[in-house]
């Protein structure tokens, strides 16, 4: 199962709207055959490890990190393939939670005479796809919260200075999570201060750019910024107040810039509306890239799955240097948010923290 969770990785930022699913298929205790989910609406992992098996399936075991599909979508249901293949024994990592198979799948193979076991390294596996297994319940996209930091907790100087706090090395990581993720969402102050393309820079690599999502209730950024540079349909999507100006709609509209208007409390976008927004729009997954403020109502409106921070070697003090979270903060840190299964690593020469909300 570790090796099917391995094939199943070459796949991430592929498979949207689709999880990431590795197979691999053993006969007589030796490897036979073994596949993964490279793109959607194309083969199934566990049909390209069948393919690769061939005849050599017949009375063999499939490994698979997700229950096989048993519907008809842009492929046939993996189900009947595996039947027909002669496979005896099936070790699933989890269930789907798509209502079209939540289930079903075993159940079909069972009915078969085919034996199932399922469970297996279920954390890893649901880990693998929590993107998938979040929009698939929730129909509103994993949301990841992404800053750069100093080991005081700083984003910036007291002078707004923040090029660049922590290296090459996490700045390359945060271009592999764009090309991962379906959007990106900043507020208007980031925009208007550090003018951001926000697209996906990989080296000699060719990588995609997710949708850009700008939150700008005050009608602050200039719609000369580089946000709103070479859009296609749908790239950004423009959250602002009901009641926007008629002459910047239109501009907007002729950049070919989606605009969501809300009513707004406090100036602010209601991010909680804003997530089944885009969760219609079918975007799955969303790294917030925003300051301290953009952060605190993140965190405030209770959207964040998962925090990504990164930590840079210098102090920077100064009482009036923005911190990672701004607004008014809390009064008992008994209303603290508490970060589970955190991870650190180091990233060149800064650490990053993960964890999960």
């Amino acid at each position: 199962m570790r090796r099917v969770l391995q094939l199943a990785e070459k796949g991430r930022g592929k498979t949207r709207p689709n999880p990431m699913v590795g197979a691999v298929i053993i006969k007589n205790g030796r490897l036979v055959g073994e596949g993964y989910h490279k793109k959607a609406g194309g083969p199934h992992a566990e049909i390209s490890a069948l393919k690769q098996a061939g005849i050599q399936a017949r009375g063999a075991e499939m490994y698979v990190s997700l229950e096989p599909c048993c519907h008809h979508g842009r492929t046939p249901p993996c189900t009947e393939a595996i039947i027909q293949s002669g496979i005896k024994k099936v070790y699933v990592g989890v269930r789907d939670a798509n209502p079209l198979v939540a289930g079903k799948g075993i159940r079909r193979l069972k009915k078969m005479g085919i034996e199932v076991h399922s469970g297996i390294l279920k954390k890893e596996c649901l880990r693998l796809n929590e993107v998938f297994f979040k929009f698939i319940r929730t129909n509103t996209p994993f949301v990841y919260l992404k800053s750069g930091m100093s080991l005081d907790g700083k984003i910036a100087t007291t002078t707004g200075e923040s090029q660049w706090i922590t290296g090459p090395q996490p700045r390359a990581l945060v271009h592999k999570l764009r090309n991962e993720v379906d959007a990106i969402l900043v507020g208007a102050g980031t925009v208007v201060k550090d003018n951001p393309s926000l697209t996906t820079r990989l080296g000699k690599r060719k990588g995609r750019n997710p949708v850009r999502v700008v939150l700008d209730p005050e009608c602050k950024i200039p719609l000369s910024a580089k946000v709103f540079a070479n859009c296609r349909e749908e790239t950004v999507i423009y959250a602002s107040r009901t009641g926007l100006p008629l002459p910047r709609k239109k501009s907007l509209s002729q950049k070919k810039v989606l605009v969501l208007n809300f009513d707004c409390r406090n100036n602010e976008i209601p991010l909680q509306q804003l997530m089944l927004e885009l969760g219609r729009q079918g975007i799955t997954s969303v790294l917030i890239e925003g300051g301290s403020q953009v952060n605190a109502s993140a965190l405030r409106e209770n959207i964040v799955d998962k925090v990504m921070l990164f930590m840079a070697p210098l102090i920077i003090g100064g009482a009036s240097a923005p911190g990672v979270v701004g607004g008014p903060g809390i009064k008992s840190l008994q209303e603290a948010l508490n970060i589970k299964d955190m991870n650190v690593r180091s990233v060149g020469r800064d650490f990053l923290i993960e964890g999960y909300l």
